[in-house]
């Protein structure tokens, strides 16, 4: 059996490596076009920043290594530019030398990846950057140490254009400046959640601007000038983190189904609608493990475990692919941001009934040194009694987290399900009730009636609302949310007389805690309350960047 493998990186370099450990005696080629064909993509910007210090660093194997340890033929610098699916054939060129010549196979893997998208091109300038592989990784490096630019401005801020901005923060001097159309940084996220990005990122110096798009690039006398839809922006260096689009321009002249959006159309085997050509990566449509629905989430996770279902299939095994779940985590300088599932932008769009939840627990026992808290927030199905998906953030234990909850998701585990989990707990790693267990708690105590959340939003929507404070007056002299009457808790018994029960009343504190005891206590007494979700805490966020985007505005 003769594989030709059109690719490498994650998604080109697994499968190979797989195919040989299934058949030893099949002839396995990867072609690739650059001069590397296994790096470390997610490590870029990294490199970048001179986290990682060295360029070797990225490099995870070399056409040596593969050829050594498992007998694959790699060719770098070479480029496929056509596929004959009649003949069974592909037209190569060398790139060194600029000859072609022709490589016929019994099984096709398409790896191609994606490319970033670049509407300035036509400005053709060294100090308009793209981040892809490795040699743009080691430009982008190079022009920032030897030229020293004091504005560096990031259009687009997803993931690669907040990790950029953070990496390029680390070279002193430097004013960093992201702009993204959209109202919030970091699209899987909900607006809410957003705004600790958004604060965490001012608070080191870098600009945001939001809700507003780059309509124009000029450049004059080495300094560009940045035409937005609202006012404008210099820069001397700019780097586009606008999104990426499948490269499939091959594909689809050899007449492989793509949809709309140029990506390449699979079923769960991986196998396109030629019977004998696979694909897979950042260049496929996937499906959305939670909706069923054709999505696209390019992933280096999905697109190793994509690798070795292709390899597998190949090779006679029956396996499946059961759909992408966006799981991903972000570093954020000494905060850490993870997702997975929906968030509530998707359910709305797809009329996907949900519910959320939002707390903001301590990342381990808070009498052991060194607790941090965290906000999370979990999207799920009261019909269901299921997972759709969570939002974590803080500075410890934010990936354990997220992790357990998508797991949860991917397993098919109910609500209660959290609250029966026995997870790993001592002071420094956890609380004896983990922060899974309290999620269940919480969705629990809501389907069973015995508090009503609302976030903040809802409570803002409300023309004067009647708001209730049960912090301690000195926390409530530090902010509170306007006209809000201050009883704490531990009070608040014998002071129930002073509240009205004609009225409802929304309760908040600092995380959420004191606030579901005072609802217990008022809802037991005949009053109509709510539980305002994330407390202060999460409010405090939300205004700071409100204010924020005001000033800049």
């Amino acid at each position: 059996m003769k594989v030709l493998i059109l690719g490498g990186v994650a998604g080109g370099a697994t499968t190979a490596t797989r195919l040989r450990r299934l058949n030893e005696n099949a002839q396995i080629i990867i072609f690739e076009r650059g001069p590397y064909v296994s790096f470390a993509n997610c490590g870029l910007p990294y490199y970048i920043g001179n986290v990682i210090k060295e360029k070797k660093n990225l490099l995870l194997q070399t056409p040596k290594s593969f050829k050594d340890r498992f007998n694959i033929d790699v060719r770098i610098k070479n480029e496929v530019i056509k596929i004959d699916r009649e003949k069974k054939e592909v037209l190569v060129k060398n790139l060194e030398d600029g000859s072609e010549y022709i490589e016929t196979y019994d099984k096709l893997v398409l790896s191609p990846g994606a490319e970033p998208i670049n509407p300035f091109r036509e400005l053709n300038s060294n100090k308009i950057a793209t981040l892809r592989n490795v040699d743009d990784s080691v430009k982008i490096r190079e022009y920032i140490e030897e030229n020293n630019p004091k504005n560096v401005v990031i259009i687009g801020g997803g993931y690669i254009g907040v990790e950029m901005a953070e990496n390029i923060k680390h070279y002193e001097r430097i004013n960093v400046t992201i702009i993204e159309k959209n109202s919030h940084l970091i699209p899987p996220l909900d607006r809410d959640v957003a705004s600790i990005v958004h604060n965490k990122l001012r608070d080191k110096d870098i600009e945001i601007i939001l809700n507003n798009g780059v309509k124009e690039i000029k450049e004059s006398k080495n300094i560009f000038n940045i035409i937005l839809d609202k006012g404008e922006v210099k820069a001397d260096y700019i780097i586009l983190s606008i999104g990426v689009r499948p490269e499939t321009k091959i594909a689809k002249e050899a007449g492989i189904i793509l949809n709309s959006k140029g990506s390449i159309i699979v079923d769960d085997n991986m196998k396109t609608n030629d019977k004998d050509i696979y694909a897979l990566g950042d260049a496929i449509e996937i499906k959305n493990y939670i909706t069923k629905m054709p999505d696209y989430i390019p992933l280096a996770g999905p697109a190793n475990r994509q690798a070795r279902i292709v390899a597998n299939n190949i090779c006679g095994i029956d396996s499946k692919y059961n759909g992408t779940m966006g799981s991903s985590i972000l570093k954020l300088f000494d905060y850490n941001l993870a997702m997975t599932g929906l968030n509530e932008m998707t359910c709305k769009f797809q009329n996907i009934e949900y519910k959320k939840i939002i707390i903001t627990p301590f990342s381990h026992a808070t009498y052991y040194p060194g607790a941090n808290e965290m906000i999370v927030k979990v999207i799920y199905s009261s019909k269901e009694k299921a997972l759709l998906g969570a939002q974590v953030i803080g500075k410890d234990g934010v990936d354990k987290v997220c992790d357990i909850l998508a797991t949860a998701i991917r397993s098919k585990l109910s609500i209660y399900d959290l609250e029966d989990l026995e997870l790993c707990y001592a002071p420094p790693f956890s609380s004896a009730k983990s922060v899974v267990n309290v999620v269940g708690n919480v969705i629990e105590n809501e389907l069973n009636g015995l508090v009503e959340n609302v976030s903040w939003e809802d409570v803002e929507k409300i023309y004067n609302p009647y708001v209730l404070d049960v912090r301690t007056p000195k926390e409530y002299s530090f902010g509170c949310f306007d006209n809000a009457i201050n009883i704490p808790v531990d009070e608040l018994r014998e002071n129930i007389s002073k509240l009205d029960k004609e009225n409802i009343i929304y309760v908040y504190c600092k995380t959420g805690v004191r606030s579901y005891i005072a609802c217990r206590i008022l809802m037991q007494n005949g009053f109509k309350v709510k539980n305002i979700m994330g407390g202060y805490s999460l409010y405090k966020q939300i205004k700071e960047d409100r204010l924020s985007i005001e000033i800049d505005d």
